[in-house]
Parts: C-alpha cells; sequence; structure tokens
C-alpha cells in the first residue's frame, strides 16, 4: 500500500490508540485463560512453588479476578531439598494475599515408605505421586501450570488446556485443537486438566513483564555470591540432598538462577546480573533456554521430559 501524500509531503499514519504492546496481548490472553477455566470447571488449583514463573502467573491470577479475591487455591509439591529462599517468598506471597497453599510433602511420602529415595539424591522425579494423589484426594478438575513452550521440546507439544486420564498420564494424541482460542475443558470422571496461561510466553517475556509490574521475586534470580561446586558442567548448592562428594571442591562464586526447582539437579549461572535490566539483556544474548542449561533432571535422555509427563510429571 502506498504512503498518502500531499503537495508538502509524505504524511504519516497516525499511531493505532488501541494497538497492543506484546506485553499486553499476552496479559490479555492469560487473564482470558483463567476466567475461561473459572467458568468452566468446579475446583481449579494453581500450582505455585515461589519460582518466577509461577509468581507471574499468580500476578495474572490476581489482575484477572480483581478487586475479588482469587478463586483458587495453590498447591506446591514440596521436595524437602527447595531452596529456603523461595520457600521463604512462597509465604510471604501468600500471606500476603490471603491465599489458601496446600502442601504436598515428598519427604511425608518416603517416610511412610510409599517413595524410595533415589541414588542420585535428586527428588523432582519423585514429585508425581503426591501431586496426583492430592488431585486425587482434593477432586481439582483443573489444575494450572507455569509451563512455557519454549522451555523444552516435550513441553512445546503442549496445548494450554492439556487432558490428563484417570491416572493422571498425558497422551500427545490425545491433544484437541485450540482454533480462534476456542478451548475444549471437557473431561470424563476421573480425568483432569493441566491448563498453562504462560504457553506463549518466552523467557525474555516472563522477565521483561517483571520488571514492567515491578513484580518482586526471591533474592537468588540475582546475582549475589554463594557457595558452590561443578557437577556436570553446573553450578550446585551444597545441601543434605548428598552434595558435593569427596571429590567435588566447594568454592565461592558470583551466580544467579535462571531456573530454581530441586537444590540436587538445579544449577546456578555464573552472573553479574543485578537487576532486571542486566537480566534482560543476558538472556537476549543467551543461545540456550534456562532448563537446558540449569536443570540436571532434563539431562537424563532425549526425551527425559516427555517421560516423566506421560507418567504424570507436570
Amino acid at each position: 500500500m502506498s504512503t498518502p501524500t500531499t503537495a508538502r509531503g509524505p504524511v504519516e499514519a497516525p499511531e493505532n490508540p488501541y494497538a497492543l504492546s506484546h506485553l499486553d496481548a499476552l496479559e490479555a490472553e492469560s487473564v482470558h485463560i483463567f476466567r475461561e477455566v473459572a467458568g468452566e470447571f468446579e475446583r481449579p488449583v494453581i500450582l505455585f512453588s515461589g519460582g518466577k514463573d509461577s509468581i507471574v502467573m499468580l500476578h495474572l491470577a490476581l489482575k484477572a479476578f480483581a478487586p475479588a479475591p482469587v478463586p483458587f487455591a495453590l498447591l506446591h509439591v514440596d521436595t524437602g531439598h527447595n531452596f529456603p529462599e523461595v520457600i521463604a517468598h512462597r509465604d510471604r506471597v501468600v500471606a500476603r494475599h490471603g491465599l489458601r497453599l496446600h502442601i504436598a510433602s515428598v519427604q511425608d511420602y518416603i517416610d511412610a515408605g510409599r517413595l524410595r529415595e533415589r541414588p542420585d539424591g535428586t527428588r523432582n522425579p519423585l514429585q508425581t505421586v503426591p501431586l496426583l494423589d492430592t488431585i486425587e484426594t482434593r477432586r481439582f478438575d483443573a489444575v494450572f501450570g507455569g509451563g512455557r513452550r519454549d522451555e523444552e521440546k516435550a513441553r512445546a507439544k503442549e496445548r494450554v488446556f492439556s487432558l490428563r486420564d484417570e491416572f493422571g498420564a498425558w497422551d500427545p494424541r490425545r491433544q484437541r485443537p485450540e482454533l480462534w482460542a476456542l478451548y475444549n475443558g471437557r473431561h470424563s470422571p476421573g480425568e483432569h486438566v493441566r491448563v498453562f496461561p504462560l504457553s506463549n510466553w518466552t523467557e525474555l517475556d516472563v522477565w521483561q513483564y517483571i520488571q514492567r509490574e515491578s513484580i518482586e521475586l526471591p533474592e537468588i534470580y540475582y546475582a549475589h555470591e554463594r557457595e558452590v561446586f561443578a557437577r556436570d558442567g553446573m553450578w550446585l548448592t551444597a545441601g543434605d540432598w548428598g552434595g558435593p562428594k569427596e571429590s567435588e571442591t566447594v568454592e565461592r562464586r558470583l551466580v544467579r538462577y535462571r531456573t530454581v526447582g530441586d537444590m540436587s539437579c538445579t544449577g546456578a549461572v555464573d552472573s553479574a546480573a543485578a537487576d532486571d535490566a542486566d537480566i534482560i539483556a543476558e538472556i537476549a544474548a543467551s543461545r540456550l533456554t534456562e532448563r537446558g542449561a540449569t536443570r540436571a533432571d532434563d539431562k537424563l535422555s532425549e526425551a527425559a521430559m516427555e517421560d516423566r509427563k506421560r507418567e504424570g510429571y507436570f
């Protein structure tokens, strides 16, 4: 289309006052998803670990229903090997907003003999049984998660509404089309739906939104000095989970975490990024996803995440 001109030269097209920025568009989509679930399901729950994605997800839920309270409870599957800073932040957020938090403890299942510790000390794969038990016991029919499609190739296969069978298992062949942002929440008794409001966000989008909205995060997402040791190309934090070994040397380094989970499999990265702007610049230059760079449990095999998802893992 040619640009209109006058005797004085080309005429600049006026800016569209109704155009949304990419963050506004992502926010509007996520808010729509929360409201759709509230209208379609009876007992939704939000998975909330105190990590950045779950914090952003909760922030969006608060916006979706303001000034009313969030009509969903929160659920955290606690491995017992979580970072203390993250657990403390989780509890502060819950108290600040007067939310209901259910905690499913992996340690309780180990003490009861229903789960056994792994030789490598990681408890991330052990979260599946407590998660599925809690969903069944409390009759949750929709479970919000902060998974994003850019994180890992198995997560890239997910729809926004992801049907799980009566055993909590995921079958990619049962994925439903979501044309024109229409979401199908139908499910049979015993089944439930996993819902991913951040599906179309990237790590960079998340951090740009955190900066724009001035969202508070646990301090370990920003550069700080920490005692760590090297294992499998990652900097891990020592703890009761079993690290370091005799051959592994602890040293003090300036690091930060791109993602947080079980201490035994979540690595820190060398970084001097001390604020949101520094982190945004760092991520924009990175060629590795956060999980690819810092999550040992995704390196067990080429299909590690997909295998766990088929068993009911989030």
